[in-house]
């Protein structure tokens, strides 16, 4: 069962990247509103200097004293006797209504506490002077600074909200990966576990033969059962290389699951053995199917691996091969040990089931699944359990029926 702890650095890696995704993203579209905001404003404050130049230019060069342009004062100094637009402002003139021959001069100055854009220039014999007070100009800006950064806060915060739906989808191939790599690491290490237990059994007893000075020849049907062992150890190190999706499609063939339980019984003999634990092989019809032949031994290993764990001394073991309904093959192997609660059996099948089951069977419903097939489970406690397996049934030729095969527990040699 995975601990909640083994799974907290792959987690805060991925928190870690969403945040960091998510903060780039927020900065850069924060920036991209920024930039576009300050030009905004630089272009309307451009703009309107720009206007206002051009309108206090028209008013210099031909706008009467007495009726000025809108929101423009005028100034004019003919022989030292000053003449202002109806209701300008005593502070005006307000600067200087001395203007270069030929030329204007166009400045800010503040004049009774306000600001103004002013523009002297002569005018035949006189100098006008055109003035404008800026105080709408900055409000108006002040305004759109104020909107600017109103929609700089807001575009944050969609910012943000976007940043971390775009951080969570881009993520999450990521996540997959890691749940992806951590369940394979879980799949190979409890698929290896039993084979390499039995290929190390059986090399023991080959080694205390040899040892005891048994003939060679003696041992020959052992070492081909090594050599067996080791070739299945490695296809299904390649099914589950091919369940993680490294490697293409697995490939597909007529499979008799009764010789393959035949096969993996003889195989678990020694260990079988050593635990005073009789495996038993009845084929009562014909048990062909299609399908992936090294993932179907994995089912049938996970489930005699299942029940040699909870099988207690003189126990039986026994797997039967049999026609199911709607065209089926039906595989069961039952047992006489620890049994189990029928309100459990579904739990049975789930990864985070502890001890005492494990992960072979949440594995053994995967292949089953994916076969097309079900698998399910009932027993009692204390009154052994049976598992049985459904697959559909491959066409083809009948098989031999009431066939058995059986593995009686003895001493070790």
């Amino acid at each position: 069962m995975n601990r909640p702890g083994a799974r907290d650095p792959e987690r805060r890696l991925v928190l870690r990247a969403r945040r960091a995704v998510t903060l780039q993203l927020t900065g850069a579209i924060a920036l991209v509103i920024a930039l576009a905001g300050g030009l905004v404003y630089a272009v309307t404050g451009a703009g309107q200097n720009e206007a206002a130049r051009r309108e206090l230019a028209a008013a210099t060069r031909g706008a009467d004293v007495g009726h000025p342009p809108p929101c423009v004062w005028l100034s004019e100094v003919r022989a030292g006797a000053v003449r202002r637009s109806p209701g300008a402002p005593a502070a005006l003139p307000a600067v200087s209504v001395r203007a270069a021959d030929g030329g204007a001069r166009v400045a800010r100055a503040r004049a009774g506490g306000h600001l103004y854009l002013v523009r002297t220039e002569r005018r035949g014999d006189a100098t006008v002077q055109a003035a404008m007070d800026l105080r709408y100009q900055t409000a108006e800006r002040r305004r759109l600074l104020r909107t600017l950064v109103a929609t700089e806060l807001a575009g944050l915060l969609a910012a943000l909200l976007v940043g971390r739906i775009l951080a969570q989808r881009a993520i999450a191939p990521l996540g997959e990966a890691l749940a992806r790599q951590r369940r394979f690491v879980a799949d190979a290490s409890h698929e290896l576990r039993t084979p390499l237990a039995r290929l190390h059994t059986r090399a023991e007893l080959v080694e205390r033969r040899l040892r005891r000075g048994a003939d060679p020849g003696a041992v020959t049907e052992e070492m081909d059962r090594l050599v067996a062992g080791t070739r299945q150890l490695g296809e299904v190190v390649d099914d589950l290389l091919v369940s993680a999706q490294l490697r293409g499609p697995r490939r597909t063939s007529a499979v008799d699951l009764a010789a393959l339980a035949e096969e993996l019984a003889a195989a678990e003999h020694v260990r079988a053995r050593s635990l005073g634990v009789t495996i038993e092989v009845t084929r009562n019809g014909p048990g062909v199917v299609r399908g992936a032949e090294t993932a179907l031994r994995r089912v049938i290993s996970a489930l005699l691996d299942n029940a040699l764990g909870n099988t207690g001394a003189g126990g039986h073991i026994w797997v039967t091969l049999a026609s199911g309904p709607s065209r089926t093959v039906e595989l069961t192997v039952s047992d006489d040990g620890a049994g189990l609660d029928p309100r459990d059996a579904e739990r049975l099948f789930a990864r985070s089931v502890g001890r005492g089951h494990g992960l072979g069977l949440a594995l053994a419903r995967e292949v089953v699944t994916g076969h097309g097939g079900t698998i399910t489970a009932d027993g009692r406690p204390g009154a052994g359990a049976a598992f049985t397996v459904r697959i559909p049934a491959s066409p083809g030729p009948a098989r031999p029926a009431a066939r058995a095969r059986g593995y009686s527990a003895s001493p070790n040699p």
